[in-house]
Formats: structure tokens, C-alpha cells, sequence
């Protein structure tokens, strides 16, 4: 009977593994910068509650959901709180659910004219085009071959 043996050739390293959710981004516009847009501004400002459904609709929930947030009857808007939080999870946005929950108690309205123009940004990404690189090449006649229309000697 033979006996095997196994040779180690490397040392035991320790495994590292990376966070896969890091935080990376900010808001594309501070919580206070609502005259940045200003038809979400005058949206928001004019009519919030079709402001904060249009925002819920387009971010891909019920657009009746904000209208929970008057009918809680207490000091948290959860909508509003769930609706920013669930932004920032998708978009990789940092901040904590304390921030968050401030930030729907103290400035509701200025929340969701935040998330609208978040939202916006996202539906209408910044593309950057180089205009095409065009280049003169000079023309080279040879013997016999026509000039090209407009070139005469």
C-alpha cells in the first residue's frame, strides 16, 4: 500500500474580501438647492403632493404611495423616509438611515424636490461626444488623372 503526500508549495494567505456595496456618490444637488430646477422648484412648491407622486411613479412605485405620509398622522413621513432611502440604495448614494430620517422629518418638500431632480438626472444621463476628428489630406495628382471638381492648375 502506498502512502501519499501532499506537498504545500504556498503559504496560507488571509483572504480579503471588499465591501461590494460601497457608498461612492453623492446627491447630484445639496437638500437646499431646490432653485437648480426650477420646474421641480415651482412643482414642488406649488404642488407637492403631485410632485412627491410623480417622483414615487417614476422612480417605479405605486404613484398613490406619497399620500400615506398625510394620513400617518405621526411626525415621520415613512414615504418620504422610505422613498430616499430606497434612492440611495439604488443609486449608490451615500448617507445613513439617521440622515435620511432628518432630513424627511425637518425638510419633507425639500426631500422630494431632491429626489425628483436625482431622479431626472438618472432618466436623462450626461453624454460626452467627441466631435469627429477631421483631417485635410492634400491631393496628389498623377500623371494623366483628372483633378478633382474645383482644382484646376
Amino acid at each position: 500500500m502506498a502512502v501519499q503526500h501532499t506537498v504545500v508549495v504556498a503559504q496560507p494567505t488571509m483572504a480579503t474580501s471588499w465591501p461590494q456595496n460601497l457608498k461612492t456618490n453623492q446627491w447630484s444637488s445639496g437638500i437646499c438647492d431646490c432653485c437648480d430646477d426650477m420646474g421641480i422648484c415651482c412643482h414642488g412648491f406649488w404642488s407637492p403632493w403631485t410632485l412627491s407622486c410623480t417622483t414615487t411613479s417614476d422612480f417605479g412605485e405605486c404613484c398613490c404611495l406619497p399620500l400615506l405620509d398625510c394620513c400617518g398622522g405621526g411626525i415621520i413621513p415613512p414615504v418620504a423616509l422610505a422613498m430616499r432611502t430606497a434612492m440611495r440604495e439604488r443609486y449608490n448614494i451615500q448617507g445613513t438611515m439617521f440622515n435620511d430620517c432628518c432630513a424627511a422629518v425637518f425638510c419633507t418638500w425639500c426631500v422630494w424636490c431632491q429626489m425628483a431632480r436625482e431622479l431626472k438626472r438618472h432618466r436623462n444621463p450626461v453624454v460626452l461626444a467627441a466631435a469627429p476628428l477631421l483631417a485635410t489630406v492634400p491631393y496628389s495628382s498623377y500623371p494623366g488623372q483628372p483633378l478633382p471638381p474645383g482644382q484646376y492648375p
